[in-house]
């Protein structure tokens, strides 16, 4: 049993109005206990703040569960003991909660949050309150709530989510070259089409094809034409800005989509890439080289585009391959 015995009358009024306040609400909570429901794991157990003291009563086992022994548990625990163990990027949204609920502009104090544990990693806690005592003058003075671990749920969702980006990743990347793929490149360029009409931009694209690629499947094998296919994939991309995008379009053909570029400007540039294509020395002394198609945007549909492009790609192999028309 705790000593009064050196508290002043004063200090010892102010300690029986907390605890006729803290009683008014246990009594209250117990009348209606059969119907709340609060039987979900990870179950904390009831805390209540008193305002008008800044006293935190709750059940030890929100401390406990951070990996405190009950005994450092402060005498006097106030509402910034947890506040100050809140995680850096939760801290704000918390804060937010909590004053958004004190001014009426949220019926219930609802938030999910990280705190730190004593060995420094955190754990989530699900918290949920209400002000249930208001003063004469209409200021909310106690608030009443329910505290949930949800570590494991929140970590089982984050993991979820993680597999789910990681399988988008994977959906919109060719298996072989780990650049886009096919479904993924027409995507970009529709998206492209649509801001050029919208803010009036230039818009081109390529289409490359490896000349005579038949041949080097027949003479050195599937295996080294994946090879090939590989390295000219990192080369394209190697050669693009940030800004622009390059994919397989299917076989050995590639794309790649010129955001606010005219046609003149991704001649030049798709005939860089050529040029270092037909530079280079593959493994097994192998030079290869490309021909590719470039066209503009002019308000066409993204077939249609690409159809020109295609047509300007057979120019270039009819004219003797290695060019760009």
């Amino acid at each position: 049993m705790k000593d009064y015995s050196n508290y002043s009358v004063d200090q010892l009024i102010a300690r029986i109005e907390e605890l006729e306040m803290l009683n008014h609400e246990l009594l209250k909570e117990k009348e209606q206990e059969t119907k709340l429901e609060f039987s979900w794991s990870g179950n904390l157990g009831h805390w209540y703040w008193n305002l008008v003291t800044n006293t935190v009563t709750f059940d030890p086992l929100k401390i406990i569960a951070l990996g405190y022994k009950k005994e450092e548990i402060p005498e006097n625990v106030t509402y910034q003991f947890f506040t100050e163990r809140l995680h850096p990027d939760d801290y704000e949204k918390t804060m937010q909660a909590m004053k958004d609920h004190l001014y009426g502009n949220a019926d219930v104090y609802e938030v999910e949050y990280r705190i730190r544990m004593n060995t420094g990693e955190y754990k989530w806690y699900y918290d949920r309150g209400r002000i249930t005592q208001y003063s004469e003058d209409g200021k909310p003075i106690f608030i009443a709530g329910i505290v949930f671990d949800i570590t494991e749920k929140k970590n089982s969702q984050l993991e979820l989510e993680q597999k789910n980006k990681l399988l988008s990743e994977l959906s919109s990347i060719d298996g072989l070259t780990r650049i886009c793929n096919h479904r993924t490149l027409i995507e970009f360029l529709e998206s492209c089409m649509r801001d050029a009409d919208q803010n009036q931009l230039a818009l081109s694209i390529v289409l490359f094809d490896i000349d005579d690629f038949k041949k080097v499947n027949d003479t050195k094998g599937h295996v080294y034409g994946d090879y090939v296919l590989v390295e000219i994939a990192s080369m394209i991309k190697e050669c693009i800005r940030e800004s622009d995008l390059a994919g397989r379009y299917g076989g050995e053909e590639f794309m790649v989509v010129f955001q606010n570029t005219v046609q003149d400007q991704a001649i030049i540039i798709s005939d860089r890439i050529r040029k270092k294509i037909a530079d280079m020395i593959f493994a097994q002394d192998m030079t290869i080289t490309m021909s590719g198609g470039v066209t503009q945007y002019f308000g066409e549909s993204s077939q249609e585009l690409i159809d020109q492009a295609d047509r300007n790609l057979y120019e270039a192999k009819r004219k003797g391959k290695n060019r760009i028309e």
